[in-house]
C-alpha cells in the first residue's frame, strides 16, 4: 500500500514532480513526502525519532496522531499512518499540527537545511503545510 501511495505522489525517479503540486493527494501521500524527504536527509532512524517526538507534542491537539507509529525492521524504520489518512485528500489539521511541531525540532537539529529541504517539495508548499521560502532582498 505504501508503495502505491508513494508512486502516486512522486515521479518515477523518486523526486516529487511539479505536475503533482496542485493535485489533491491523500493525506497519507502527503505524509509520505515528508517521511521520504526526512529519511533521505537524516536516515530512517532519525526521521522516525524526530517525527515521533513531533507527533507526541501535537497529539493533545490532534488525538488521531496516536495512530501514527514507527517500527524498526532490520536496519530501517517504517511507519503506519492513521487509517483515515488513506481516505482523506489534502492536509488535515493533524498533519499541520505535526509539521508545526516538527519544524522547530528540525531547525534545532539541522539549522535551516532541514526546513529548506522540505520547502523544495511543491506539494507541501502548495498545500500550505510548509511555509513558502521568503525571497531575499
Amino acid at each position: 500500500m505504501r508503495d502505491r501511495i508513494y508512486q502516486a505522489a512522486s515521479s518515477g525517479n523518486g523526486v516529487a514532480s511539479r505536475a503533482h503540486a496542485d493535485a489533491e493527494l491523500s493525506s497519507a501521500a502527503l505524509f509520505t513526502l515528508i517521511w521520504d524527504a526526512l529519511a533521505d536527509l537524516l536516515g530512517t532512524a532519525a526521521a522516525a525519532t524526530i517525527l515521533r517526538r513531533a507527533a507526541g507534542r501535537a497529539t493533545p491537539r490532534s488525538p488521531e496522531l496516536r495512530e501514527l507509529s514507527f517500527v524498526r525492521e532490520d536496519l530501517a524504520y517504517h511507519y503506519t499512518v492513521p487509517s483515515a489518512w488513506n481516505e482523506l485528500t489534502g492536509a488535515p489539521p493533524a498533519i499541520r499540527h505535526l509539521v508545526g511541531e516538527l519544524l522547530p525540532l528540525l531547525t534545532e537539529l539541522t539549522g535551516p537545511l532541514g526546513v529548506g529541504h522540505l520547502a523544495q517539495i511543491p506539494e507541501l508548499v502548495g498545500q500550505g503545510i510548509i511555509p513558502r521560502k521568503e525571497e531575499g532582498p
